[in-house]
């Protein structure tokens, strides 16, 4: 085994490598493949936990009780691509390096024989880290240990490299005072298309900041209260959609056991149904639960719900998305919680929503699905928490969220 000092390479005496990054401190650890000119090709090349497989290379979880890592397969890096840096920052945020000392060890992915180390030194305010690249140099590939630091976290290093990272959106301005003799809105006042059920009554307006938009731009990042309208192209999203919902352990560990779940609505708030791990399928399979993830361990979703929009009965004016903690784990042991909208055909993300800040709570009401008199459909993040431990208990709250 070497200790690699900055600078230093050594070449890579096997096709799959493993890099994981340990510290005393929980890390968010990520790869980018990038081409000859040091950028990615797309976002896709962007590998983390939300993100976990690209060609060649794979984000693979700890679960908390050992580091995350990358998997490297060069035989499996497509060509054009030269490079693969993997990354580190603390999951805490805006959590500096200072006074803590990540270490990397490169491995042979087969057997977990460790090939080489490395710890950068002299770190300070930095709070992100390229801490090794894999590179390929005349026909072999070979690591270097790198060390380079960045004061603005990961979106900084992401940003080097060429992935998009969405800014905040400006609060709009504020409306000029409406005319005393103003037209009514003509969403209100017409009626209802024939067959179609009569709207939800009027949700909370959105926090400042907020605004609604649609899918013609493509994937869409949500802030709480924020809103998108499920319409591309001109024409309403009616096909199958998944719902899906992940969350990781906040301490090294320990298993996080929670449950999501979607409660069904009637255009008076009424409620229809609930679809949890214990009743799998409601409204006529137009709503379906995957089934129940006991640890929150790895990447990608850990529960997933399937809504065919196109099918959901009539009566149904709004879906609410929960999480709850049967066992009583409050959310502020709980990292990274998320909920993403997926097309079910292609896979495309479409709506993202990461839930930022913890309450010590063990219910949260992620998003919500609002049918409207055109018959399209709603999508607008809540990040609310309540004190319940099951999809009963959060019935009567999500209802008057609507």
């Amino acid at each position: 085994m070497t200790a690699m000092t900055p600078g230093s390479n050594i070449p890579l005496p096997t096709a799959r490598v493993a890099v994981d990054v340990a510290a005393p401190v929980r890390l968010d650890v990520s790869g980018l493949l990038l081409t000859a000119d040091g950028k990615v090709r797309s976002d896709d090349d962007f590998i983390f936990y939300n993100q976990p497989a690209g060609p060649g290379v794979t984000y693979r979880s700890g679960g908390g009780a050992a580091p995350d890592a990358i998997v490297v397969d060069t035989a499996a890096v497509p060509a054009g691509v030269e490079k693969i840096v993997v990354t580190a920052s603390p999951d805490a945020a805006g959590q500096s390096f200072q006074g803590i000392e990540p270490t990397a060890t490169v491995r042979d992915a087969a057997t977990g024989a460790e090939l080489a180390t490395f710890t950068p030194p002299r770190l300070g305010t930095e709070t992100a880290l390229v801490v090794v690249e894999i590179y390929l140099r005349n026909g072999a590939w070979k690591v270097r240990a790198v060390g380079q630091g960045y004061a603005n976290g990961l979106a900084g290093i992401a940003t080097d490299f060429g992935v998009s990272v969405e800014e905040p959106a400006p609060a709009p301005a504020a409306p000029a005072p409406a005319p005393v003799a103003a037209v009514a809105d003509p969403r209100v006042a017409a009626p209802p298309m024939p067959g179609t059920p009569p709207p939800m009554p009027a949700a909370p307006a959105p926090a400042p900041g907020g605004g609604k938009i649609n899918l013609d731009k493509g994937r869409v990042s949500l802030r709480k209260n924020e809103t998108v309208s499920l319409v591309k192209g001109g024409a309403p999203l009616l096909s199958r959609v998944k719902m899906g919902l992940g969350w990781e352990p906040a301490f090294r560990g320990k298993d996080i056991d929670l449950d999501a779940s979607v409660i069904a609505y009637g255009p008076t708030r009424n409620h229809l149904d609930s679809c949890y791990f214990g009743k799998l399928t409601i409204l006529n399979g137009a709503v379906k639960h995957s089934g129940d993830n006991l640890t929150g361990e790895g990447g990608g979703d850990d529960e997933v719900i399937v809504v065919d929009l196109g099918s959901v009965p009539a009566e149904v004016s709004g879906l609410v998305f929960t999480v709850n903690s049967f066992s009583g784990q409050k959310f502020t042991e709980v990292a990274k919680a998320y909920c993403r909208l997926v097309d079910a055909s292609t896979d495309e993300e479409l709506v993202r929503f990461d839930l930022t800040g913890a309450e010590p709570q063990t219910g949260v009401m992620m998003a919500k699905l609002i049918r409207q008199f055109s018959g399209e459909w709603e999508m607008t993040a809540l990040g609310a928490f309540e004190k319940s431990r099951t999809v009963r208990g959060m019935v009567k709250p999500a209802a008057k969220i609507l």
